[in-house]
Order: structure tokens, then C-alpha cells, then sequence
């Protein structure tokens, strides 16, 4: 299976940290600092964040019936809801 790498710019700390409750809260599991493996719901993923706006997630493993695109489009709202909070 291929990986599938999406990057962030402008990601300051508060969208950063949100962003990881928010996965939290939807049942992924996200380990603590900067860079590590998500995990929850069939979905697999690597991320690291530079500390100051830059954040990198690889999809790393997700159910056959589930595309790159819905993913990415999921990951992309959680920043969105963050932003500016």
C-alpha cells in the first residue's frame, strides 16, 4: 500500500493543539508532543509539526473503502474548526 502525505502551513500551536483534541474526541488516538502516529477508526497516520506552523500527515494504512480524497478532506476540517481558536 502506498502513502499518502498532506502538508499544512500556518498551523500555529493553539490550531495545532485544537486540532488534536478534536481527533481525540472523534475516537483517534494521538500521542502526545509534536510527531507520532495516529491512530482510530481503520485509519493509520504519521504526523509531525515543526513547533511552529508547519505540520506534515501521512496516511499511512485506511479501509479499502475508503479514499485518499474523504481522508484528507476529514483531516482538513479538523484544522479548519481550529483555526483562529
Amino acid at each position: 500500500m502506498s502513502c499518502r502525505s498532506i502538508m499544512f502551513r500556518n498551523v500555529p500551536p493553539n490550531t495545532f493543539n485544537c486540532m488534536k483534541r478534536k481527533l481525540q474526541d472523534y475516537g483517534i488516538y494521538v500521542p502526545l508532543g509534536n510527531k507520532g502516529e495516529l491512530s482510530g477508526k481503520g485509519i493509520t497516520a504519521s504526523f509531525e509539526w515543526d513547533g511552529q506552523s508547519n505540520l506534515t500527515i501521512t496516511i499511512t494504512k485506511k479501509p479499502f473503502i475508503v479514499n485518499y480524497e474523504l481522508a484528507e478532506s476529514q483531516i482538513k476540517q479538523f484544522i479548519i474548526e481550529c483555526h483562529g481558536s
